[in-house]
């Protein structure tokens, strides 16, 4: 019993990773219907500069962190200037492989500065932090992924409804041309909105790399892939189903791992997308958009 609710434990905590990082596909597609399949090499980013800062500079943790998320922020916006805003118009193909170029892009230039060798990120959590009680010890950094996720995406939602700029998202997500008719600007919607999930990416990368202490080039692929994934199990262009879709795929992959087999973990999350996929096209929450012709 005691390692059935580690596992599951772990695969909420893994889940919630997986959400924050969802939420800046869910976010962008809802709002600017791109894919930013680069994403998750800003998340990658986002770590080694919080690398950098602890372990080159010994900045203080708050610090460190609050630099990454500025940083990501500024990547964020920029390539949507550079890259995406141009394409806003051409086909979602062009988008796509612009959007694939980016993160070769991003990935060669974290090889040319910090090198193909994985650095070992340390913690962030302190070590008291960590829980332990006679049925399952609970880990600092499972505690501080599952709070600091509900946190980010109970603010995330009020920040969407009740806020001007939130209004303003959901009205450009609705009909760009009648929101600008309406006097909103598109385009610093759209900036806001890429900053907003550029700078949840470097809150990701400290919770995945504190969770997984390894750091190379290659760190945001695989959890871009399977965080693209959770939006899309969730629905994409959700908020609430980017964090569903996100804990159900950390529970099944630590699920799988532990009970069936740690090689088809990756194999079993698609698996059962597709099966989701199959029942439900547009995932657990996400809304059939009718297109008027």
């Amino acid at each position: 019993m005691s390692s059935f609710l580690s596992y599951v434990l772990s695969g909420i905590s893994l889940g919630s990773i997986y959400a924050l990082i969802a939420l800046g596909y869910t976010m962008v597609y809802g709002i600017a219907k791109m894919l930013n399949f680069a994403h998750g090499d800003v998340i990658m980013i986002g770590g080694y500069i919080v690398y950098t800062a602890l372990s080159t500079y010994h900045f203080p943790v708050w610090i460190s962190i609050i630099s990454g998320m500025l940083s990501c922020i500024i990547i964020g916006v920029v390539i949507e200037k550079v890259a995406y805003k141009p394409l806003r118009n051409t086909s979602p193909l062009t988008v796509l492989i612009t959007a694939i170029g980016v993160s070769y892009l991003l990935q060669n230039i974290a090889l040319l500065i910090f090198g193909s060798a994985a650095k070992s990120f340390t913690s962030v959590v302190p070590k008291e932090w960590t829980i332990k009680t006679s049925f399952v010890t609970i880990s600092g950094e499972t505690i501080v992924t599952i709070v600091v996720t509900v946190i980010i995406m109970i603010a995330l939602t009020l920040f969407v409804n009740k806020t001007k700029t939130g209004k303003a998202m959901r009205a450009v997500s609705e009909d760009k041309g009648a929101a600008q008719l309406m006097g909103i600007n598109v385009n610093k919607t759209i900036s806001i909105t890429f900053a907003i999930g550029s700078g949840l990416a470097a809150v990701a990368a400290v919770l995945l790399c504190s969770t997984y202490p390894l750091l190379s080039p290659y760190t945001g692929a695989m959890p871009g892939i399977k965080a693209f994934t959770a939006a899309v199990f969730g629905g994409i262009g959700s908020i609430p189903g980017a964090m569903i879709g996100g804990i159900v795929l950390g529970l099944i992959e630590c699920l799988s791992k532990a009970y069936i087999s740690s090689q088809l973990s990756d194999a079993i999350v698609f698996a059962v997308l597709i099966i989701i996929l199959l029942v439900k096209p547009t995932g657990l929450l996400g809304k059939k958009i009718n297109e008027k012709v």
